[in-house]
């Protein structure tokens, strides 16, 4: 994985090769990214310009010893930490565990998210966390002296997944880190994360990706014409993972789209037996694609507000949630709009909570009944 191989992010690419190029490398760094901007794929380029062997001025040589074992995602100094699901209770679970796994599916896919990775893993109703145990493994391979690299460095994706008792004994590593290490933090949610590791870490925000090279990007992978990838892009605003859903004929934003009609339309008519139904539906999803559906129905209700205004270029839709907006916008208003975005959002971070789903679903379904009288 090298630099060029990542869309966009020339301004992060150009900071992250100046840092090494001034000595400037930092032991603990936190890539703060949202989904599909490619901060994964960032620390890896990063992790193989700081070992590579002959790096050039604006990316790794791509064809010395080191640069041909970090493509393959096999250099020994390269470690990952990321988020798995135990199997049984009590049994420990490290990433060590899924390494071969998660090798082949970031090599084949790049760009992807946690419920893609859970999906893959296991059957998609849980969600995975990195656990304790972890940390013991951390603390093991850092212990050694490096292979052949500079550095040994340690990516960890999705540390705001991590649990208390991990994030405790990582920060102590964060402290006292061994000599010639560098720790990539790969967050999608850093201000989860325990004040004393952003503290203790050099933040760097990864943007979403501009609409030219995410537009460039997909149309060379999938080969398709550049204005069907550039519709994509921009739907995605900027969100690889989001581009490539977009344009997958069978999607519809992972079935989203459908349910969040049938909601809209049982809450109109008052249905309790179809909210119900609804209800029952979502709730047997994982809990990863529930929190998912509220975050597109949010996204939904602000497109539906917004074009009320009558400003296409402000309003990001595909052409079948057009057509269904088109119809339900006028029910959405001032009036309402900011009290079923909180009843939203309020239902999100019950599931978040581990609130039972089905109690959750169906509470926030009656109370936004209410809205639509107003």
């Amino acid at each position: 994985m090298r630099f060029s191989d990542i869309a966009g992010q020339k301004t992060i690419k150009d900071h992250l090769i100046r840092t090494v190029k001034e000595d400037r490398v930092g032991h603990a760094q936190l890539f703060a990214g949202g989904e599909g901007t490619g901060s994964l794929l960032l620390a890896i380029a990063y992790a193989g310009y700081l070992n590579c062997k002959n790096p050039g001025d604006d990316d790794a040589c791509g064809v010395c010893s080191s640069c041909l074992k970090i493509k393959k995602l096999v250099h020994p100094d390269l470690h990952f930490v990321f988020p798995v699901i135990k199997e049984k209770s009590g049994q420990a679970a490290v990433s060590d565990d899924k390494i071969n796994e998660w090798r082949a599916f970031l090599l084949e896919y790049n760009y992807f998210n946690a419920g893609q990775w859970f999906e893959h893993i296991s059957d998609g109703k849980k969600s995975g966390m990195i656990y304790a145990d972890e940390s013991e493994v951390i603390v093991k391979k850092l212990s050694l002296r490096n292979f052949e690299g500079k550095y040994k460095i340690m990516i960890i994706w999705l540390p705001e997944r991590m649990n208390d008792t991990g994030s405790n004994k990582l920060l102590k590593i964060l402290e006292e880190p061994p000599q010639n290490t560098v720790f990539l933090l790969v967050s999608e949610n850093p201000a989860t994360l325990l004040p004393t590791i952003l503290s203790r870490t050099q933040q760097l925000n990864i943007p979403p990706i501009d609409v030219d090279s995410l537009t460039q990007a997909i149309s060379k992978r999938l080969e398709l014409p550049v204005e069907e990838a550039r519709v994509a892009a921009r739907l995605s605003r900027g969100n690889y993972v989001k581009a490539i859903s977009v344009l997958d004929s069978s999607r519809d934003n992972s079935g989203y789209f459908d349910l969040f009609g049938d909601m809209m339309r049982a809450i109109y008519t008052r249905k309790i037996f179809e909210i119900i139904k609804w209800s029952d539906s979502l709730a047997a999803m994982s809990r990863d694609k529930i929190k998912g559906f509220f975050d597109y129905a949010v996204s939904m209700l602000r497109e539906s507000y917004v074009y009320n205004f009558k400003q296409p270029e402000l309003v990001y839709l595909t052409p079948d949630e057009e057509g269904f907006v088109a119809k339900f916008a006028p029910f959405v208003n001032e009036g309402n709009i900011g009290t079923m975005v909180e009843e939203l959002q309020l239902a999100h971070a019950h599931i978040e909570q581990n609130g039972n789903s089905r109690i959750v679903l169906f509470d926030m379904a009656v109370k936004l009944t209410i809205c639509f009288k107003k």
